[in-house]
């Protein structure tokens, strides 16, 4: 890496997806106020919805979130006769 091109803020980083509660460390200068203890070291907390442990598209399952039947509505509505 070229040197003095990062912000000062640029330190290693752990991201929590709260969804399924893995973890990874990456290197970010998102702020946080919060830490966690990850592989023996101290590092700031950045909580996810989702990650790529977690998301649909990369975990091959793909999932419906329905509320209150519309998507039973519709498929009866507009169901095809065969």
């Amino acid at each position: 890496m070229k040197k003095g091109i990062h912000p000062e803020s640029y330190r290693p980083v752990v991201f929590k997806d709260m969804s399924n509660g893995d973890m990874f460390l990456s290197r970010s200068t998102a702020a946080s106020k919060e830490t966690i203890e990850y592989k023996g070291e101290t590092y700031p907390l950045i909580k996810l919805d989702i990650s790529s442990s977690s998301h649909p598209y990369y975990t091959g399952k793909s999932t419906l979130v329905d509320t209150a039947g519309r998507v039973d509505k519709f498929n009866q509505r507009y169901k095809r006769n065969k």
